[in-house]
């Protein structure tokens, strides 16, 4: 872990926003091209390690494996965490070899090594890019937490930018409750719970509820889980298709951004679980733990001071607990704060909260570019997945290491 330094460099060639998987994976992407360029960057992440969020996450749903076969990763060597696993084949699980939480973590480790990035983190938070237009050298300035501020020549937006979906019903509840007793599933952490005896109603048909559910029942609750459709069994959340030209080349012709976007639902077509995770559910349900109520929804919630009752659409009541959502998050540049004033310098079309970004994934006219689902116009479905974070590296570097890309739209300008 990196502490806060006593004074920053006033500038840097690129700043990174965030230290998570798409983060790392764009580091060691750059590096591998250009090893020079190691001290100059700076990764800001107020946790101050890379991977701190993600490895929370997993520890918190006590995710056992990744979804992802092990091709997908970090490193821009696709068979290395396959070669870092040969000694540790029992962490790989079945059907495509997907690795365990914990070598996934270790491997990770192993590449920040290896690109000599343990020091490459600053714990310190990004409040502000102020963008400063030029037509010769545009700029950007960094605000921090800590009252600093930075120049930057460039900038990655490498953060989770997403925000919870939170159901209608939620913001019609009228009463106080304890907070732990509703709760988005981001911030549901099964490791500080005892749940004997509690009832749990659990909203959503994605594999992050199978995981909660899994955990609740193991701490001796009983389970409702409710889906407003049928729950789907896949074995990732989009088809292989979309990690090659077999679908993006479709996607990347077609012009209208609006129809990309049809497409990019469609892809994604909302949560499944995978059949392992289908298989421990139905179990669950045979031994009465477990209740799975497909095409159905909350139409009403009231905190009675020690449960809930909610009322559903099916016209049914229960009493719980607790209630957690897991319905997901959605993406919103115009709701990110970090782009307010670089979208006010630079305007440009936003469809359904998405960016139209360059090919190389920045926004036009400006050295600000995004990684994760808000270049999902550009990545594709994956956008948001490990396998999405390589296609954006590739895309990225080509415009940090070739100068002629970084200027030529100015000098069209």
């Amino acid at each position: 872990m990196f502490s806060i330094p006593s004074s920053l460099p006033a500038k840097t060639d690129l700043a990174i926003i965030g230290a998570g998987p798409h983060a790392l994976t764009l580091v060691a992407h750059l590096l591998q091209k250009r090893q020079t360029m190691g001290g100059r960057i700076i990764v800001f992440d107020k946790g101050g390690k890379w991977m701190g969020h993600w490895q929370h996450q997993f520890a918190a749903l006590e995710i056992p494996h990744l979804r992802s076969p092990a091709v997908h990763h970090p490193d821009p060597n696709p068979f290395a965490l396959r070669k870092f696993a040969e000694s540790r084949p029992h962490e790989l699980f079945p059907p495509y070899d997907l690795p365990g939480t914990q070598l996934f973590e270790d491997f990770c480790e192993y590449v920040i090594r290896r690109f000599s990035l343990q020091q490459q983190v600053i714990p310190l938070t990004v409040r502000r890019i102020e963008p400063l237009p030029s037509r010769l050298c545009p700029r950007l300035r960094l605000w921090l937490d800590s009252g600093q501020t930075m120049m930057a020549r460039r900038v990655v937006l490498a953060k989770g930018s997403n925000k919870p979906q939170i159901p209608d019903w939620v913001n019609q509840i009228d009463s106080e409750y304890p907070q732990d007793r509703l709760c988005h599933s981001q911030t549901v952490d099964l490791r500080k719970l005892q749940l004997m005896g509690e009832r749990v109603l659990i909203v959503g048909g994605g594999l992050t509820s199978g995981h909660l559910a899994v955990g609740a029942i193991s701490r001796g609750a009983k389970v409702h889980l409710m889906i407003r459709r049928q729950l789907q069994e896949k074995l990732f959340d989009t088809e292989p298709g979309w990690l090659g030209p077999k679908y993006l080349k479709g996607f990347l012709a077609q012009q209208d951004y609006h129809k990309r976007f049809d497409m990019l639902v469609q892809a994604r077509n909302g949560g499944s679980i995978t059949p392992a995770m289908g298989l421990q559910l139905r179990r669950e349900v045979r031994h009465g733990n477990l209740k799975i109520d497909e095409n159905c929804q909350v139409l009403q919630a009231e905190w009675l001071g020690k449960s809930w009752q909610v009322k559903c659409s099916d016209g049914s009541q229960y009493e719980y607990s607790r209630i957690w959502l897991s319905t997901g998050t959605k993406y919103d540049a115009t709701s990110e704060a970090l782009l307010k004033e670089v979208l006010e310098a630079y305007p440009i079309k936003i469809v359904n909260g998405l960016p139209v970004l360059d090919e190389y994934l920045r926004i036009p006219g400006c050295e600000l570019f995004l990684m994760g689902g808000l270049a999902a116009l550009q990545v594709g479905p994956t956008a948001r997945n490990l396998s999405g974070a390589r296609m954006a590296s590739e895309k990225i570097v080509r415009a940090i290491v070739k100068p002629s890309i970084a200027f030529s739209y100015q000098r069209s300008a």
